[in-house]
């Protein structure tokens, strides 16, 4: 039977943080100011893009780290951060460090498995090593472990004048909590519910079953159920949805027509699952907030949840995602049933 749609309880968005490369400046300062518009809008959180060798964010925490002198209140996360690309350890220290500028507000959200392009960069990122690298979950679970303070050496005390710790320093407590794995198939979703993580859904999965019907709401709402059903906290384990959301109300003519032009668009790879993994796109949602709101009701998997994460998409301009976010907190959210943080 259906579930019954719940209030929204949080609602975040997320962005891909695109620039010039010939103006980068330009592009992360204005990640920088949406993040801020999304705090005085009263978002209860703004997320970050991963990208490498890209006209993206190539460096999510460092750009959060500025987020967080720029705000005081908003939770600032990644989704996702490819492990590929990074040293647990190392990342582990960034994410404690950004933590305790932030004053407990960070976020993050990872995911496994070789990088994008892995035979063009191996031999700039692992020329010693690329054939020995582990990508499978294990390389998450020593970032959680690490992060949730397990020692990372048999080391520590005074050596001369130097004081050694065996554990990641500085050392976040609650950090620990509030890191999420991106997933889009079954196995990632009992995966993160046996290992305590948080959930980001997005709108990709995977249409692992060729008999099964395909349809995405579905399949997500699988992946909701799976996770909980393996995690400590059951149904209150926490899940965010990440799909591509765009609210028209106050939208000029002219962006009327780039969001709808942009949809449609992308709406071919909707229809079948795509490549060897066969991935499975949701499609974007454009409209009026009453509109959007009647669809997400009917969403499978949106009436499982309570937080959101909705994605602006990646090629606008600073003033859409103005119009987009204003238009998400003041009209959106709250028809359904959120309130904006104060």
């Amino acid at each position: 039977m259906p579930s019954t749609p719940r209030p929204l309880r949080k609602l975040g968005f997320l962005t891909i943080g695109l620039f010039d490369p010939a103006d980068p400046g330009r592009g992360h300062e204005s990640t920088l100011e949406i993040i801020e518009l999304g705090e005085r809008l009263g978002f209860d959180s703004a997320w970050v893009r991963h990208r490498h060798l890209q006209y993206g964010i190539s460096s999510p925490v460092a750009v959060l780290a500025a987020a967080s002198q720029r705000t005081r209140r908003i939770a600032l996360g990644t989704a996702v951060t490819p492990l590929g690309w990074e040293n647990p350890l190392r990342l582990a220290e960034d994410l404690a460090t950004v933590d305790v500028l932030s004053g407990g507000r960070l976020n993050p959200g990872v995911s496994v498995g070789p990088p994008l392009h892995y035979d063009q960069v191996k031999d700039a990122l692992y020329p010693d090593t690329a054939d020995a690298e582990d990508f499978s979950y294990e390389r998450v679970r020593r970032l959680l472990d690490l992060v949730r303070g397990k020692p990372a050496t048999d080391f520590s005390g005074v050596e001369g004048i130097e004081v050694f710790s065996d554990v990641v320093q500085p050392h976040s407590p609650g950090l620990g909590r509030r890191l999420w794995y991106g997933g889009g198939s079954l196995g990632s979703a009992r995966w993160a519910g046996e290992h305590g993580m948080n959930f980001l859904t997005s709108s990709v999965v995977k249409a692992e079953s060729p008999e099964a019907p395909l349809d995405f709401a579905e399949i997500q709402l699988s992946h909701i159920r799976a996770f909980r059903a393996h995690h400590p906290d059951g149904e209150a384990a926490r899940v965010s949805q990440g799909l591509v959301v765009i609210p028209t109300d106050s939208a000029t003519p002219r962006q009327r027509a780039k969001y709808e032009a942009y949809a449609a668009g992308r709406l071919p790879r909707t229809t079948s699952p795509q490549g060897p993994a066969r991935l499975l796109f949701a499609p974007d949602l454009v409209g009026t907030s009453a509109e959007l709101a009647e669809r997400l009701h009917a969403h499978a998997a949106f009436r499982e949840v309570d937080e959101v994460a909705f994605a602006l998409p990646f090629t606008f301009e600073h003033e859409d995602y103005v119009q987009i976010l204003t238009d998400m907190a003041t009209r959106l959210g709250p028809v359904l049933g959120w309130r904006p943080a104060g």
